[in-house]
Formats: C-alpha cells, sequence, structure tokens
C-alpha cells in the first residue's frame, strides 16, 4: 500500500495555473507521520483519466485525486471514475442536501427568492452525481461535497475538487477520518551533509557501500550548480530507521574523510 496523488488539469499542464496540490498532500502527510509514494498529472482527457482510475483503482493504494469534479464540460473525473469503477452515476442523497442547503444560503446572503427546481438549481445537483457506492467527503469551504471509492484490495479513493482552499482540508479530513490507524507507525529519520564541489561519479561507490552494510537505509544525493551565496555542492545524506541512521551517518562521514571531501552539515 503507497499514498498517492493524481492531480488533474488542462490548466496545469498548460502552466495557467500553478499546483498547489504536490506539496500540500506531502506536508499533510509528513505531518502524520506518513509518505508520498507517487504522483501523476493528467489533463482533462476521459479516456486518459479513465484508464489512469482503472489502474489505480486496482491497487490496495490510498489515492487522492484533484480536480475536476465540478459539472461543466470541462469536467470529466466523476464520470471517469465511474468508468472505471464499473458502477453508474447516481445523485447521492447526502450531496443533494448539501448542494440544496448551499444554493440556499446564497439565495439568503443575496437577499433574493430561490426555486430549487429552477433549471440552474437542478443543473448544480450534478456536482452531487457520483459512482453508486460512493460515501461524500465533507467540504467546509463552500458544501459542495467531494466522493470517496473503496475497493476490495483495501484501497481507497478520494475525489475532491481543484481549488486548494478546498481539497487541503478534504484530503486532512480523509486521513484524520479513514487512516489515523497508519499515523506515526513507521520511525524515520533523516540526516545529510553539504559535498562541496563533489562529483557523484566518485561518492557513488561510498553510497553503494552504505545501503550494502545498512539495509534500512537509503542514500540520496541531491546535485546543485551552486548560486550567489553557495558554490556548486552535493547535499549527501542517509534516511531511514533512526538507530541505522546515526550509524550510516558515521559511515558516511568515515567515507567522506577518506575521499579527502569538503563538507559542512546540511
Amino acid at each position: 500500500m503507497a499514498f498517492g496523488i493524481i492531480i488533474i488539469g488542462d490548466e496545469i499542464l498548460s502552466g495557467k495555473r500553478s499546483d498547489k496540490h504536490l506539496a500540500k498532500i506531502i506536508e499533510l502527510l509528513s505531518e502524520r507521520g506518513l509518505s508520498l509514494g507517487w504522483a501523476e498529472y493528467l489533463g482533462d482527457d476521459p479516456e486518459r483519466i479513465t484508464a489512469t482510475l482503472k489502474r489505480t483503482l486496482a491497487t490496495g493504494d490510498i489515492v487522492f485525486s484533484c480536480g475536476g469534479i465540478g459539472a461543466t464540460p470541462d469536467d470529466h473525473t466523476r464520470q471517469c471514475a465511474s468508468a472505471a469503477f464499473g458502477t453508474p452515476l447516481v445523485l447521492h442523497p447526502d450531496a443533494k442536501a448539501k448542494i440544496q442547503e448551499r444554493i440556499l444560503e446564497m439565495a439568503l446572503e443575496a437577499k433574493k427568492e430561490i426555486d430549487l427546481n429552477a433549471q440552474e438549481n437542478l443543473h448544480r445537483l450534478k456536482m452531487g452525481e457520483f459512482p453508486v457506492g460512493a460515501e461524500i467527503i465533507p467540504n467546509p469551504f463552500n458544501k459542495i461535497p467531494g466522493f470517496a471509492l473503496r475497493n476490495a484490495e483495501g484501497g481507497a479513493h478520494y475525489f475532491v475538487p481543484g481549488f486548494p482552499v478546498m481539497a487541503a482540508p478534504m484530503m486532512a479530513w480523509a486521513l484524520d477520518t479513514h487512516h489515523a490507524d497508519l499515523f506515526h507507525q513507521v520511525a524515520h529519520a533523516e540526516t545529510s551533509v553539504i559535498v562541496y564541489d563533489g562529483i557523484e561519479s566518485t561518492l557513488t561507490p561510498l553510497m553503494e557501500a552504505i545501503e550494502r552494510e545498512f539495509s534500512s537505509i537509503k542514500v540520496f544525493s541531491l546535485p546543485s550548480v551552486g548560486d550567489g551565496t553557495r558554490r556548486r555542492h552535493i547535499e549527501l545524506g542517509v534516511k531511514g530507521e533512526p538507530a541505522q541512521v546515526a550509524q550510516a551517518y558515521g559511515r558516511m562521514l568515515e567515507g567522506l574523510d577518506a575521499l579527502h571531501q569538503e563538507y559542512v552539515p546540511a
């Protein structure tokens, strides 16, 4: 099982909007002792969205899907989720109640009479049409809910709007409500140094030796060409089980000294 995120929208791929979902889900997971396993970006292409959801719904992963759950012609996620999950779209009764509650609130704020059976208000209810078997995800921003699907493999998909101000609290709610048993289950530590003028090919044998010696450790290197405040360097570090991190870090420093590398704590 892994945590994943699917971010949907032509506006992200074209650069008209900057994605904020990826950084937010990483933050939300990190706060709970969890980490993101994968991420995918998709345009508003129904065939590609459906194929992606078919693949991810066949796993035990916990997946967040951001965007495309509205009721305009460029919103396809609800329909694609229905095709991928294999159940038809129906108006969820709880979603209907929340959407109508929002319509009435907006009318009250505008001091206008409202007809819930007017065409535009009936159209708004399409935002509450979810695949049969879906559960709603409450939206604290404007009450228009998202939806969740669960599969036989134990996986879950949470479909939330593309607006970060709505998506963030809805993703947090899903984690806290349904997956609190997974929080802080795996101890994790990470530490690193800045190796000035380092060359990855020189450091690779040391990195490989550390991973062979410490089975619960991953070694990472992040090269940088430098900037006005720091010259070219590599951030070299170890991460994983805390006790082994401490040992592996010591082994890494010994190796750097043996290679006569210049380094400082990151």
